[in-house]
C-alpha cells in the first residue's frame, strides 16, 4: 500500500482521492471484503465503498477504525488519519465554487444512484431531483453566485438527469417539502404551475418514489432550518446558503433520521398530497392567466 508522504494541507480532490485509494489498497493488503471490514470497523459496506471510491469523505474516527481493523500502526496510520483531518477541515469551510457547480450535480447523481434509500427535505425549495429545467434554470440563473452561461446548463443538464433517475432507477426516494416551499415563486407564475404540476406526476406515479407534501394548515413542532438529504444510513448532506457538508458521524446520521421520521408524520402523501399540488397549480395558472 502506497500512503500519501508530506502532501500539503488543502489537497482537494487529488488529496480525496489518494486517501481512497490507501484504503482501498489497505483492505485489499488485509484480505478483508468489504462486508467484514464494514463489520468490523462498525460501519456498513455500503459506507466502506463509497468512502473507497471517493463518493463519502471519511471522518477522522472513520478512518481511525479503518486502520484499526487493517492492522495499520505506526506512521501510516498517522499519516492516514491527518490526511482525513486535514481533508475535514479543508471541506468543512470550503464553498462551492460557481466552477463546480455541474460537477456537484454529477456527483449528488452517483450517490443517489449508489444509495439503496435516499430520503431528502428542503424548507424553502423544490428539491432537485423533482425540479423542472425551467426551475432548475432560474435556480442556477442566480446573480450572486457568478456562474458562467455554460456552467449553469450543464448544471441544469446534470440535474435533470437526476429527474429520470426517479423512474429509470433502482432507487427508492422519500421526498418531502412544505407547502411554504411551493409558494416561493420562482421565476414566474408559469413556471411554478409546470413545477408543481411535474412534482403531482411524480407522486400519482409510485413506484420508487414517494412525495410528502406539509400543507400550510398543519401545525408543526419541528423547524428545520436547511435542506438536507441521507443516503441510506451511511451519510447526510446538509446545504447551507454558501456551501455544503457531508456528515458520515453516527450520531450526526441519527440526529437527521430522527428529524425526517418527524417530518413524515407532518406530511401528506398519495392522493391527499396530490390534491394539494393540484390545488396549488391551479392557484398558479389562475395568477399566470390574470
Amino acid at each position: 500500500m502506497t500512503v500519501p508522504q508530506n502532501t500539503p494541507a488543502g489537497r482537494g480532490a487529488e488529496g480525496r482521492d489518494r486517501l481512497a485509494r490507501a484504503l482501498r489498497d489497505a483492505r485489499a493488503d488485509a484480505g478483508l471484503s468489504g462486508v467484514r471490514a464494514g463489520r468490523a470497523a462498525g460501519m456498513s459496506q455500503s459506507k466502506v465503498s463509497k468512502i473507497e471510491r471517493g463518493l463519502l469523505l471519511p471522518s477522522v474516527d472513520d478512518v481511525a477504525a479503518l486502520c484499526r481493523v487493517y492492522g495499520l500502526e505506526g506512521d501510516e496510520r498517522a499519516e492516514l488519519v491527518a490526511l482525513a483531518g486535514d481533508l475535514r477541515e479543508e471541506a468543512s469551510s470550503r464553498v462551492i465554487m460557481a466552477r463546480g457547480v455541474s460537477q456537484f450535480q454529477r456527483r449528488v447523481a452517483q450517490l443517489e444512484a449508489d444509495a439503496a434509500r435516499v430520503r431528502s427535505f428542503d424548507p424553502a425549495l423544490v428539491l432537485g431531483v423533482l425540479q423542472t429545467r425551467e426551475y432548475t434554470r432560474c435556480i442556477f440563473d442566480d446573480p450572486r453566485d457568478k456562474v458562467s452561461v455554460e456552467e449553469a446548463e450543464a448544471a441544469v443538464d446534470a440535474r435533470q438527469e437526476r429527474h429520470r433517475a426517479l423512474s429509470e432507477g433502482r432507487t427508492r426516494y422519500e421526498l418531502i417539502m412544505p407547502e411554504g416551499a411551493l409558494r416561493w415563486q420562482v421565476g414566474s407564475a408559469s413556471i411554478m404551475a409546470e413545477q408543481i404540476e411535474q412534482i403531482a406526476a411524480a407522486a400519482s406515479q409510485g413506484g420508487t418514489a414517494v412525495v410528502g407534501i406539509i400543507p400550510w394548515t398543519t401545525p408543526v413542532h419541528v423547524f428545520p432550518g436547511h435542506a438536507f438529504d441521507l443516503y441510506d444510513e451511511d451519510a447526510v448532506v446538509v446545504a447551507t446558503e454558501t456551501a455544503t457538508a457531508t456528515l458520515t458521524g453516527a450520531a450526526d446520521i441519527a440526529t437527521y433520521l430522527e428529524l425526517f421520521e418527524e417530518l413524515k408524520k407532518l406530511a401528506c402523501f398519495g392522493d391527499e398530497a396530490v390534491g394539494h399540488l393540484n390545488r396549488i397549480a391551479g392557484e398558479y395558472r389562475g395568477l399566470a392567466d390574470s
